[in-house]
């Protein structure tokens, strides 16, 4: 198969790493290109081969957090996947705002971790819905800045409603189901929304709207 999705991991336990690296090659469109185990192989594999996605330990040695930021300024086109084993809202809102483009916990099932590769390789952020539920559930709408205002006010009746929906965890295509419009029109949406919004990925943006949009917005033309 051509133009497979090129996929670092970067992990400092050899066992779980390898589980993570068996799991992906098994799959037909995706081709694992290098393997780390610390925030310095990170910043190199990233810089000398500038994979698709590069799935990283949070913990790695070395630092995730600060190479996260580096891999954020350095390497822009790479699309960074979190593994973290705790899920605590902090540092997972820290590193999504921080440029990762998604969020695992490490116990995820294999077909989750596929999945979460394949809608970062498409330009869709991902976080594990259930975490994502949590999230939003956690943070809670608040009075929104005139800042913010300024932003929301922006978003056209369908964007509005497309924001609503994201932090469900659902692809472009499954809300294009749930809408009765294509994942190419879904795609066209999501990318004005995080251009009005001013955040980098959909996780983000979702995260946003559940802190300063108190209800589902009601859709208008």
């Amino acid at each position: 198969m051509t133009n497979k999705m090129r996929v670092a991991v970067i992990d400092d336990h050899p066992l779980y790493r390898s589980g993570v690296v068996y799991t992906l090659e098994s799959q037909p469109d995706i081709e694992v290109i290098a393997q780390g185990t610390s925030a310095s192989d990170a910043l190199h594999v990233a810089s000398a081969l500038s994979p698709d996605v590069l799935i990283l330990d949070v913990n790695v040695p070395g630092g995730g957090p600060s190479c996260l930021t580096q891999l954020t300024t350095h390497c822009p086109m790479v699309k960074v996947l979190i593994l973290g084993k705790t899920g605590e809202g902090a540092e997972v809102c820290d590193a999504l705002r921080n440029g990762a483009s998604g969020y695992i916990l490490k116990g995820t099932s294999p077909d989750e971790l596929v999945q979460a590769v394949r809608g970062l390789g498409r330009g869709e952020g991902y976080v594990s819905p259930a975490l994502a539920a949590k999230l939003l559930a956690q943070s809670g709408p608040s009075q929104p800045s005139s800042e913010m205002q300024d932003r929301l006010i922006h978003l056209s009746g369908r964007e509005a409603q497309i924001l609503s929906i994201l932090g469900s965890g659902l692809s472009n295509r499954e809300i294009g189901d749930k809408l009765d419009l294509s994942e190419k029109t879904i795609k066209h949406y999501v990318t004005g929304i995080l251009q009005k919004l001013k955040v980098r990925n959909r996780v983000e943006a979702a995260i946003l709207a559940s802190e300063h949009v108190p209800q589902q917005p009601t859709l208008h033309s």
